[in-house]
């Protein structure tokens, strides 16, 4: 079975360019070098899913003329990925359907929070319509044949799900991996990790990080994103790269087999 992943967002928390910020990356001119906050989409049997509804949800799905979407899987619960949430409301109305949400208990829980109103037991008119679906460590089907392995990893100490989609995984603010969960990794033919800035940091790989789990994993292609402006430009992250392994970008688009 085949599939298309869209790289809807590609930028750390506070998006590129930053507010108010005057960098050469920020001041790029090249399109690459506008980051959203990072999600990506899939696409198998004509159904799509998104992993994670940031703030600039509604913008990647209106630059990428998204007409249907069958369900949201969270990575957790920081607002960078969740903040967009509200906006499925247009896809219940479009298709006349609820989105199906998935999410372990920790992500639950916030999102009861900050959502409060999608969770009444009364809602008012118009207000987003999801079926929330628990998940854990143990795989889990999106759609008929289509099943997601989810990837524990460490955002200091906050466990984050990445996600494996026959031979493409996606994970997003990983700054440590237990062995175990590598194994679950190991075969995939493309990667999409987090890749920060140069600079350590305590939360996400830095480059150096990325490369070395990279390499360990040694997929066919490999793409770094959740890229923060203090990194570098587009073109200047590309030249520093070894081969195979390439700086991802709003919009990409990688074709997977499920």
């Amino acid at each position: 079975m085949k599939g298309i992943c869209t790289v809807l967002g590609t930028g750390t928390s506070q998006g590129v360019p930053v507010i108010a910020c005057d960098c050469h990356v920020c001041s790029s001119e090249d399109p690459k070098d506008n980051r959203t906050r990072s999600a990506v989409m899939f696409s198998v049997n004509n159904e799509n899913h998104v992993i994670d509804a940031g703030p600039d949800f509604r913008h990647q799905m209106l630059r990428e003329k998204v007409k249907t979407l069958k369900s949201v899987i969270f990575t957790h619960e920081h607002k960078d990925h969740v903040a967009g949430l509200d906006d499925v409301r247009a896809f219940n109305f479009r298709e006349k359907r609820h989105v199906n949400v998935y999410a372990n208990e920790q992500v639950q829980i916030a999102l009861r929070k900050e959502y409060h109103y999608i969770f009444a037991e009364k809602t008012y008119p118009g207000s987003p319509k999801i079926n929330v679906e628990s998940i854990d460590h143990e795989s889990f089907e999106i759609d008929a044949g289509v099943k997601l392995t989810p990837i524990e990893v460490m955002h200091y100490k906050l466990p984050v799900l990445g996600y494996r989609i026959g031979d493409l995984t996606y994970i997003t603010d990983a700054k440590t991996i237990t062995e175990a969960e590598k194994e679950k990794i190991k075969g995939s033919k493309t990667l999409i990790v987090n890749a920060l800035r140069k600079e350590p940091h305590m939360s996400h790989f830095n480059l150096e990080e990325a490369l070395e789990f990279i390499k360990e994993i040694s997929p066919e292609k490999a793409y770094l994103t959740h890229i923060s402006h203090l990194f570098d430009t587009h073109k200047n992250i590309e030249s520093q790269l070894p081969e195979g392994v390439f700086a991802a970008y709003d919009g990409l688009k990688i074709p997977f087999d499920c």
